[in-house]
């Protein structure tokens, strides 16, 4: 009997397979519209969408389907609302130009909206003239891949962000170029998602923003010129890999900010000319292993409440500062550590410095209580304080070395 129930669940399953039909939408075929193959098409069938331009929003898709264009057919909004909403699993939109989302100041009008849905993909998309991109609902086991968003925020209460997880898990979103959006990529109450060889670039405020989103990897993207940097709050177990931040100029900018992060690891990445390499606050037990901070303004300014956070193998490379505390209490490990503009010597020849180098400048806590005597920076009378600083420390945290710096970069 079960070996009959089976032989009856396989004829089914392949009798479905069978029966998939594929469906083509043009301008001269007898299906004109996206919805109307939509509305006629089998479960699992593909829906091809050839080259021309297709006037069309608030496209439910409600059903398992595959949407591939054929040379980038456009899909014009019109700016009259949503254009694509997924409510079904297993679905996949490919190979599409989408222009023209409707903005709206009570309704987050997206490109394409995935609403509690599994199995989905979505690839090789383009976007331009946004409101949101692609805007991911309560949904899982996803992948958002290869896909370009152009957006033209100019102002943060009238523009969406590139790509949003809400309450989404186990999603994959990678070798995604995304611009001029309000935040590049952002997540909240994310779990599981795997962020990695991604362009985050020229977005008004984050390249990366994410909060109360946990056992995440975010690995070998690009954030370089954006309004802040990158935010990362309110989040445990996180991993950040050979990620490159760069040229986040500003008052309030930086590569990436820490907020009540713990049990994380930071390693391999490259901080390249940012006005603070990583902002940290409330932040604990965090590994920050062989990262480049190069050319910033501060490599790393830690405003207080970081405990049992490592610093090993890191090269601080012709920063104005390298740290900056706000305390005098430090509770945090910085050891073999390569520092540009350390003065000591190796006389044993183990390449590393037989004197511990104290990081801490008085002028950087001098700046960060008064910004103004920024101006002093390279003058005579702030190295002189800098050097009886170092001898016998009164305003810096005494306990703040590195006992084992190293006399070359770490490779």
């Amino acid at each position: 009997m079960k070996h009959f129930q089976l032989l009856i669940l396989l004829v089914l399953c392949y009798s479905n397979l069978w029966g998939q039909q594929t469906h083509r939408v043009c301008e001269d075929c007898e299906l004109q519209s996206i919805k109307s193959a939509i509305a006629i098409a089998k479960e699992h069938d593909s829906i091809i969408i050839q080259k021309g331009n297709y006037k069309e929003f608030d496209i439910l898709v409600d059903k398992p389907l595959k949407i591939i264009g054929e040379d980038f057919p456009l899909i014009d909004g019109e700016e009259k609302g949503e254009i694509f909403t997924v409510i079904s699993d297993s679905v996949t939109l490919k190979n599409l130009l989408i222009k023209n989302v409707g903005t709206s100041y009570t309704k987050d009008h997206a490109a394409i909206r995935i609403k509690e849905s599994r199995y989905f993909r979505i690839e090789n998309i383009q976007l331009e003239n946004l409101f949101f991109g692609i805007y991911l609902e309560k949904s899982k086991h996803g992948k958002v891949i290869n896909n370009r968003i152009l957006g033209d925020a100019v102002n943060e209460y009238n523009s969406g962000n590139g790509i949003q997880l809400w309450y989404s898990s186990d999603i994959e979103v990678a070798h995604n170029n995304i611009s001029n959006a309000r935040d590049g990529i952002y997540l909240e109450f994310s779990d599981r998602v795997q962020i990695h060889d991604n362009t985050s670039k020229n977005n008004l405020r984050y390249g990366l923003h994410f909060m109360f989103s946990d056992h995440d990897d975010y690995t070998n993207n690009l954030f370089e010129n954006n309004g802040a940097g990158v935010a990362v709050m309110f989040s445990e177990y996180i991993t950040m890999k050979k990620n490159t931040f760069r040229k986040n100029w500003g008052t309030a900018s930086y590569g990436i900010l820490l907020k009540e992060i713990n049990d994380a690891e930071i390693s391999d990445n490259v901080f390249e000319e940012n006005t603070i390499g990583i902002n940290i606050e409330g932040s604990n037990r965090i590994d920050y292993f062989n990262n480049d901070f190069k050319n910033n303004g501060w490599a790393i300014k830690v405003r207080g409440a970081c405990f049992e956070n490592i610093f090993k193998y890191n090269n601080f490379l012709y920063n104005s500062f390298d740290i900056s505390y706000n305390s005098k209490i430090n509770d945090n490990l910085f050891e073999n550590n390569y520092w540009s503009n350390y003065t000591g010597y190796d006389l044993d020849q183990n390449s590393i410095g037989d004197v511990p180098h104290r990081p801490v400048k008085l002028f950087s806590y001098i700046v960060n209580q008064t910004p103004e005597t920024i101006i002093l920076l390279r003058s005579l009378f702030m190295d002189l304080i800098d050097f009886s600083e170092k001898v016998s420390p009164v305003f810096t945290p005494d306990k703040l070395i590195d006992a084992q710096p190293l006399m070359k970069p770490v490779q």
